[in-house]
């Protein structure tokens, strides 16, 4: 007898529901969210013909947390089913738009019973890639974070102290340099940069880490401070530099987080047996490519082609066609995080490779747009990688891109 299992999740309990091949309810039961309940589960789904060499299947709606943890760990078919799926599904149940937690719990059994060659499993991921794919995330966003506490202070500086930000207007990195921060936490306000000598701010950027040029950056630095800016009133002014202080620390404890968790990410990554063969690409670092391992894993069994990789990524196109009507456009529903590495990805290709910008060229002369030409190539690195993957083998430019840039004239 086929036995098939739903868990509608929820923070401190869950509601499972068995049901057979013929959708005839078996059991249902609530678990609380702990050993007690994981245990509870085990029981009823032994009960009920599960073993080690036949386990039931899994329907949940979220692919993390303790109790899908703990059920890939025992070797059974977690399938995480989204939401708006399972809220089609339930229409099929009832057309009065009833909704229970035990109700939703059998219609994820049933999603299985019905559908289940239409839904894929969580992979079977290596502890190591499970640990890599929580440091990238983390990592990715914390470099968001950053990002975001960044434009709110550049914001706050905007309204009072537009000086500040024309000083670092052309340096890498602009305000989010550890010596800007270290000058903008010393002098908050532009009546307090003004009062910053030459020695201070050289103080201040040894402080910060600087090591070369400190003399010229510190002249240049009161220079600019002096230079005439609009102002608000006093009072106005010192507000707005204890606002700026506060969105400082956020940035600061931002740049911490993705400094201290991109070393981390990199250490496991490289210890990664897939490491030599994803760094091998151009345009791949450590940090990029634990990204992009991240998201494929090492579960060599998830993507059955390349083209799968593809459409998970968001590089394949879709086609929509009805009538005489037919569209090809860029894929919406995709593994966001892989798609933004991606991006960073093929952009730095364009210089690392010539067969890469060879490539980008010719969608560029057949009319694509920059966005368009980069996704295409993005696709045909992730099939170059699946194939890299799969056989052991590293990147070689002259398989990836067999027609040398030479033989590639571009248009007048």
């Amino acid at each position: 007898m086929e036995v098939y299992c739903g868990i509608d999740w929820a923070e401190d309990h869950h509601d499972i529901a068995l049901a057979d091949r013929d959708g005839k309810l078996l059991a249902r039961r609530r678990i609380s969210d702990d050993a007690a309940g994981l245990a509870g589960l085990l029981d009823l789904l032994a009960e009920h013909g599960d073993t080690p060499a036949d386990p039931v299947p899994v329907a949940i709606e979220t692919p993390r947390g303790l109790l899908t943890a703990c059920l890939r760990a025992t070797g059974r078919p977690v399938y995480p089913i989204n939401p708006m799926s399972v809220a089609r599904y339930r229409d099929r149940h009832s057309v009065a738009g009833r909704k229970s937690d035990h109700g939703d719990s059998f219609v994820l059994a049933n999603v299985l019973r019905t559908d289940l060659h239409a839904h894929r499993p969580l992979p079977a991921d290596s502890e190591l890639a499970q640990a890599i794919a929580v440091l990238a995330r983390a990592q990715q966003d914390a470099v968001w974070d950053r990002t975001c506490a960044h434009n709110k202070l550049r914001s706050c500086l905007r309204e009072y102290f537009p000086g500040f930000l024309a000083a670092y207007a052309n340096a890498r990195g602009g305000i989010t340099r550890p010596e800007a921060r270290a000058i903008l936490a010393a002098a908050p306000t532009p009546a307090d940069a003004a009062q910053l000598t030459v020695p201070q701010l050289r103080a201040l950027l040894r402080k910060a880490g600087r090591r070369n040029r400190i003399d010229a950056e510190a002249a240049r630095l009161r220079e600019a401070f002096h230079a005439p800016q609009m102002r608000q009133l006093p009072l106005v002014e010192d507000a707005m530099g204890h606002q700026a202080l506060a969105l400082l620390r956020q940035l600061d404890a931002a740049c911490a987080a993705a400094a201290d968790l991109e070393h981390a990410v990199t250490q496991s990554f490289n210890q990664h047996p897939d490491a030599g063969i994803i760094t091998s690409f151009p345009g791949l670092g450590a940090l990029t490519g634990a990204r992009v391992l991240a998201e494929t894993g090492d579960d060599r069994s998830r993507f059955q082609d390349a083209k799968g990789l593809k459409a998970y990524a968001g590089a394949a196109p879709i086609t929509r066609a009805s009538g005489k009507t037919r569209s090809v456009t860029c894929r919406r529903v995709k593994n966001n995080r892989l798609n933004a590495a991606g991006y960073s990805w093929a952009f730095s290709a364009l210089t690392a490779s010539p067969g890469a910008r060879a490539h980008y060229d010719r969608r560029k002369d057949a009319g694509d747009r920059h966005a368009a030409a980069q996704r295409n190539l993005f696709g045909r690195l992730l099939g170059c990688l699946w194939h890299c993957l799969t056989t052991g083998c590293e990147y070689d430019e002259t398989t990836a891109f067999p027609t040398t840039p030479e033989k590639l004239p571009r248009a007048a």
